[in-house]
Formats: C-alpha cells, sequence, structure tokens
C-alpha cells in the first residue's frame, strides 16, 4: 500500500510540474536573467562607425521587443568589433527566439547587415546560440586578422597621403578609383574555374597581389571612403557587391569592378561608366547584376 501511495503522489507531483512547466521556466528565466541596465555593449573597437541607416541602427536597446530591436542588435555587435555577444529575450516578449531563430538561419539578411559595417569588423563567420530560457549568444569570426590589417592599413596609409591630395572630395574619390583599377586585374580564374591564387575577395588581393574580385575592389575603395571621411556601405545583390557612397547628401553607386572590364585580348580598360552614379542611371546600363533589395537598401528608394 505503502509503494503504492508513493507512486500515486509522485505521478501527481509530475503531472503537477508538467502543468506548471510555463510557470517554473518563467521563474528560473526571472532568476537567472539579468536587468535590461545590467547589459552594455562595452568597449567599441577602432572601426566602429557611430552613424546610422535606414536599415539598421545602432541602440543601447539590448531587450528586444520585435524583428528590428533585434537586428540593430546584431548591427551594433558586429559594427563594434565584438568576438562575441549575450543578450536576453525578455519574457513579454513571445516570439523572440523565432524571431531570433528566423534572422539567424537568413544569411542574405545577415550579409546585408554586415554591409554596413566597416571591412575590418565584417565577419566572415557568424553563429548564433539561444536556448528556451531566451539567452542568446551571437560568436562572430572576422574577415580580417589583426597581422593583415596591420600591413593593409600601412599600405593604404601611403597611398592615400600620394592620391588624396586634392581639396575637392568628388576629385579624391576619382582618383583612388582610378588607382585601384589601374593597378588591378579581375580574378577570372577564381570567379571562372574556382582557381584560388590570390586573396581577390579581399582588400589584400588589389593592393598587395594585384588581382581582385567584386568583394576586394569593394573592400579596398571603402578602406578609402573611411580615409576620406566619407559615408558609405557595400550594396550587393545576388551576384554581386559596390560601394554606395554619400556625397553632397545623396547617395551614389561606385563599381569598380565594372569599370574594370575583361576583355578577351587582355587589353585594359579604365571606364567611369559605374562612377558616382545614381540607381536610374546604374538600371540604365545594367540592372541584371545591380539588382539589389531597396527595402533593405534603403537609401536609394
Amino acid at each position: 500500500m505503502k509503494k503504492l501511495a508513493i507512486v500515486g503522489l509522485l505521478m501527481i507531483f509530475a503531472g503537477v510540474f508538467l502543468m506548471k512547466q510555463d510557470d517554473i521556466d518563467t521563474l528560473i528565466k526571472s532568476y537567472f536573467e539579468p536587468s535590461v541596465k545590467e547589459i552594455e555593449l562595452g568597449d567599441k573597437n577602432a572601426y566602429y562607425r557611430d552613424y546610422d541607416f535606414l536599415f539598421v541602427q545602432n541602440t543601447t536597446n539590448f531587450s528586444p521587443s520585435n524583428e528590428q530591436d533585434i537586428m540593430n542588435i546584431y548591427y551594433t555587435i558586429i559594427n563594434a568589433g565584438k568576438d562575441k555577444f549575450t543578450f536576453y529575450c525578455p519574457q513579454e516578449y513571445k516570439n523572440c527566439i523565432k524571431d531570433i531563430k528566423k534572422i539567424a538561419e537568413d544569411q542574405t539578411k545577415l550579409s546585408d547587415i554586415n554591409n554596413y559595417v566597416h571591412p575590418y569588423n565584417g565577419f566572415a563567420n557568424i553563429k548564433t546560440e539561444y536556448d528556451s530560457l531566451g539567452k542568446v549568444t551571437v560568436y562572430i569570426s572576422k574577415t580580417y586578422t589583426d597581422d593583415e590589417i596591420a600591413v593593409i592599413d600601412k599600405k593604404v596609409d601611403e597611398i592615400y597621403k600620394e592620391l588624396a591630395t586634392s581639396l575637392d572630395t568628388y576629385t579624391n574619390i576619382r582618383n583612388i578609383h582610378d588607382f585601384i583599377i589601374k593597378n588591378t586585374r579581375y580574378d577570372s580564374d577564381r570567379s571562372d574555374s574556382n582557381l584560388v591564387q590570390y586573396k581577390s575577395d579581399t582588400a589584400y588581393g588589389p593592393l598587395f597581389q594585384g588581382y581582385a574580385l567584386c568583394g576586394g575592389y569593394t573592400d579596398l575603395m571603402e578602406l578609402f571612403l573611411e580615409r576620406l571621411k566619407v559615408k558609405s556601405y557595400k550594396i550587393s545583390s545576388e551576384e554581386h557587391i559596390w560601394n554606395a557612397v554619400e556625397f553632397n547628401g545623396v547617395w551614389y553607386h561606385l563599381d569598380l569592378t565594372w569599370d574594370d572590364p575583361v576583355v578577351s585580348d587582355g587589353t585594359e580598360f579604365l571606364e567611369h561608366t559605374y562612377f558616382m552614379i545614381d540607381t536610374n542611371t546604374l538600371q540604365t546600363v545594367e540592372k541584371t547584376q545591380h539588382n539589389f533589395n531597396n527595402t533593405r537598401y534603403k537609401e536609394f528608394n
């Protein structure tokens, strides 16, 4: 009889436990979850951009209440140069983990967010871990190593001092555009045959090896635009990436890849067809590879 009674009590206890699981989870979460005031960004590195965009903005609010808040958190921690950051879903945001999961699995959206940060803070890989209690940890592996940044920065500074001699920013942008193209060839072997000989997808390739893919052209141009204190970001379609540049309050497209055309006889060309043009002009001359998502690159709407 005693055994039966014990079994009965255990069954009742288990039933109550299961019925109250949500309440128990909430209690545990409220105990372990830090207050909003305790979660701070902390130190930002030297490549932090202290300005916002229409798609994503820097934030001090690490207790999200909607998807935009979550995207702003991702942007802020990437933009600040973090390798790891933890925040928590508040109890009242019932769909928080569901929305985190949706964003974490959307590599296109994450890449678009990544386009807004300084190239040195951009990620090569990003991973998100979360649990049922709402703890979210983001791990970021950057594209550039500290050693690469040191040598790239030194070379960029040398070139910048030689080229950015005009008082006119527009002229300086053009001089740098022309210099990069004159000293770089498009890495057709890598794009066409996946033959990797150069670091052509980063700024290192065009700067030290003379070869670039669109990512290499764009990153290197971004580094010079930073020196010029010109507000910019990288803009991409499914097949291509180029620079977006704000000049005199207006946003323009700047595509060094397409201004450095590949021809069959190996002749070198320098063009300005895609130099500081508006969207209407861009999509008049070429809109297949420049068909970007204007709900994410809203400055061009």
